[in-house]
Formats: C-alpha cells, sequence, structure tokens
C-alpha cells in the first residue's frame, strides 16, 4: 500500500502531455516575441536618431508623411494600463490558489476579475490608438511600435478568450482541487503576456 501511495504521489506530481505541450507553445511565443524585439533593436541601432526625427523630415518634404506628425507617445494613460494588467495578474494567480484550495467560488471570482482588467486594458490599448499623432508607416519607429503593440494586444485578446472559457466551465462546476489543469495553463499564458508587456512598456516608454 505504501508503494502504492508513493507511485500515485510521483504520478500526480508529473506533467501531463497537454501541460507540457502547453510550456513548449509558451516557449515558442517567448522566441517568437524575441525576434521581434531583435528587430526593433537593429531598427534603432541602424538609426542616427531613436525616434528618427530626420527621417521624419525628409518623408514631410517629401509629402510621404502629413505635417502635423510627431514621433511621441503619451505616458500616464499606458502607465495606468501597465497597472492594470500587473493586477489581472495577480488575481489570476490568486484564482489559481483558490481552485487549488478547493474553493470554486474564489476561482469563478478570480477569473471574472481577471477578465474585466485584461478588457479594460486592451479598451485603453485601443483607445490610446486613436490619440497618438502618428500612423504605422510613419519612419521604422511607429512601424516598430504597432508591430510590438499590436501582437501584443493580439495575444492579450488571445489571454481574454481563453480565461473567458475557463470562467464558463469554472461555472457549470467543471474545475475542482484534483483537476484544474486548464486554470493553470490560463495563467501561465497570462503571466507570459503580463511579462512580455512589461518588457514592452520599459523599451518603448522608458528607454525608447
Amino acid at each position: 500500500m505504501a508503494a502504492h501511495g508513493a507511485v500515485a504521489e510521483q504520478h500526480k506530481g508529473e506533467l501531463s502531455n497537454g501541460m507540457l505541450g502547453f510550456i513548449l507553445f509558451i516557449a515558442s511565443e517567448v522566441m517568437f516575441f524575441g525576434g521581434l524585439f531583435s528587430a526593433y533593436f537593429i531598427a534603432r541601432a541602424d538609426s542616427a536618431q531613436w525616434p528618427p526625427e530626420d527621417v521624419l523630415e525628409q518623408m514631410k518634404l517629401a509629402g510621404t508623411a502629413a505635417q502635423s506628425v510627431k514621433l511621441e507617445l503619451e505616458f500616464v494613460l499606458p502607465l495606468i494600463a501597465t497597472f492594470i494588467l500587473v493586477s489581472s495578474s495577480v488575481t489570476m494567480q490568486w484564482a489559481v490558489m483558490q481552485i487549488q484550495k478547493g474553493s470554486r467560488t474564489g476561482l469563478i471570482w478570480g477569473l471574472f476579475i481577471s477578465l474585466v482588467l485584461g478588457l479594460t486594458f486592451l479598451t485603453m490599448q485601443m483607445y490610446d490608438y486613436t490619440q497618438l499623432p502618428f500612423s504605422s508607416g510613419d519612419t521604422v519607429w511607429a512601424t516598430s511600435f504597432y508591430t510590438l503593440t499590436g501582437f501584443h494586444g493580439a495575444h492579450v485578446a488571445g489571454g481574454a478568450i481563453f480565461m473567458l472559457v475557463c470562467l464558463v466551465r469554472a461555472m457549470n462546476g467543471q474545475f475542482s482541487a484534483a483537476h484544474h489543469e486548464a486554470v493553470e495553463a490560463c495563467s501561465f499564458y497570462w503571466h507570459f503576456v503580463d511579462v512580455v508587456w512589461i518588457a514592452l512598456f520599459t523599451t518603448l516608454y522608458v528607454v525608447g
């Protein structure tokens, strides 16, 4: 009996094929964003100025950019959005801790709050886009900005859909303290999205 219990405990601690595949998927996403960051830093290294105001002036003289274009970013709104996204990561982890203790109600509330915060972040990002004084074609700096933040926003949207699916399943009582692998996978993905945004915010809004 003792040997059987030890074997059962060993299997319990092992990663399932599904979770292992999901971790490999996140690893591929890390490489994807690593490529985007590399392209950004290469473009920055090849530019005499960053943002490339000299290139923008040439584009304005050539008539390929509007005279009103400015290579400027709003800081306060993205900073608030950053705090909101970080908070959603905290509530997501709280949801995981709740179901680990067998609390389905805590899981539901944690997922719901995290989802609302994630959607709030997306809404703020979309609003920020409408206020920017440049478009994606206004120099490589603008193209890099929209590419990096756009792909991240798409991943946030995907994470929100994943979270919504988990929320619906949680409301149907499909998770328990012993079976909640999908919730943990969702939390891994959401934390990944959070870390990527912190790197983006630091690169684009603080250092850049």
